[in-house]
């Protein structure tokens, strides 16, 4: 059989029983991002990717979600010394003067054990880079991991690998939810939202057109997520001082309001809130959800549960620089529950502005000279 590359997927152990939906995904961004592709096939419960150009094929998939790993791996027969002489060779040729290589073979191994793949890749290794100082390291303690992965038939030799998005894919609860983006823990909330399954409707609530490039690069970290081609957007102009803990829990409300009605609107069941059992006090949090269900929706809080890693998350969507500023939402410490008020709910539905844009390298800018 000869030797064939893949990008290779490995979906997260949540997406298992959910693969046809990820390799619908799949095809659709390779297509949103004009990455030629021969074919998208399963090898048990790992997708194989037949790219024209699997670098660019598998940084386009790695927007997904439902993702363990993504790697470019060379594909030889389920067969002992097949599998140690192409590990021997790639990990030669992938290893740098005094780097530190781990062996890692996983999957369904034919007569053997996989520890011995291992042991016997290392040892060539070591004999074949002995002038270059390279040494095998520990699995806590290494520069280089050399992956490969066993199918029924096959075994997946990395030559690169890369830590996929995790969640489940996109669409793959089959319901539908109303999102919202106005500050950076909504923009996190609205990007575990997406991760969690959910076809989500986005729309976007500002106090001041100040805030619109902030929350504008903020929804392009989002957008990509979808295997979609273009997105349509909706923009609320909520007129609040946006000073004080008071002001701001009564804009929290306010969008809440403004989320169920346009859930109604449109016929969506669910209605995200972004709400930290962390940040926000548990009335706060029980008042909004009765909110929800007194209008016949469903309400689904993305965040509970979600602890430090919630700082995760915003470098993942490029919020590095406004960790403080999400490191201040901690510092809120109120039961209090202030009402909105309703002419301002009426202003802010009457200021809505729909854009649609293509997703693309320049949406930032679309959106900006789309509210002009």
């Amino acid at each position: 059989m000869e030797d064939v590359s893949y990008v290779v997927v490995f979906p997260t152990v949540f997406s298992k029983n959910k693969i046809p939906q990820l390799i619908t995904n799949i095809k659709k961004i390779l297509k949103i991002q004009n990455q030629e592709f021969k074919s998208v096939k399963r090898d048990g419960d790992i997708i194989l990717v037949d790219a024209n150009d699997p670098v660019f094929s598998s940084a386009a998939i790695n927007l997904l979600f439902g993702i363990e790993r993504v790697a470019i791996a060379r594909q030889v027969k389920n067969d002992f010394q097949k599998i140690v002489s192409e590990i021997t060779t790639i990990g030669g040729n992938l290893l740098l003067r005094g780097e530190r290589f781990l062996v890692k073979v996983e999957g369904t191994s034919k007569g053997f054990f996989t520890k011995d793949i291992e042991i016997a890749a290392t040892s060539n290794i070591i004999e074949k880079k002995t002038n270059m100082g390279a040494y095998p390291g520990t699995e806590e303690n290494f520069d280089k991991l050399l992956y490969t992965y066993l199918t029924k038939n096959n075994a997946y030799v990395c030559i690169f690998s890369d830590k996929g998005q995790g969640g489940i894919p996109y669409k793959s609860q089959n319901k539908n939810a109303i999102c919202s983006v106005y500050d950076e823990i909504s923009a996190i909330s609205c990007f575990e939202t997406i991760k969690q399954g959910f076809d989500s409707k986005i729309i976007i609530c500002y106090r001041q057109k100040s805030e619109l490039i902030n929350l504008a690069k903020m929804i392009n970290q989002i957008i990509p997520r979808f295997a979609k081609q273009e997105i349509t957007l909706e923009f609320f102009n909520i007129k609040i001082n946006p000073t004080g803990t008071r002001n701001y829990l009564i804009f929290v409300n306010s969008i809440l309001e403004i989320m169920i009605h346009e859930a109604k609107l449109n016929k969506i069941s669910h209605v995200s809130l972004a709400l930290s059992p962390l940040i926000f006090s548990s009335d706060f949090i029980d008042y909004s959800m009765k909110r929800v269900f007194q209008k016949d929706r469903l309400p689904i809080i993305p965040l509970s549960g979600v602890d430090t890693k919630l700082f995760e998350e915003a470098k993942e969507i490029g919020l590095e620089k406004q960790i403080s500023k999400l490191e201040k939402l901690f510092t809120l410490s109120t039961n209090e529950i202030p009402n909105y008020l309703n002419k301002e709910i009426d202003s802010a539905l009457k200021s809505k502005k729909i854009i649609t844009i293509k997703i693309g390298p320049n949406n930032v800018h679309d959106i900006l000279d789309s509210l002009e």
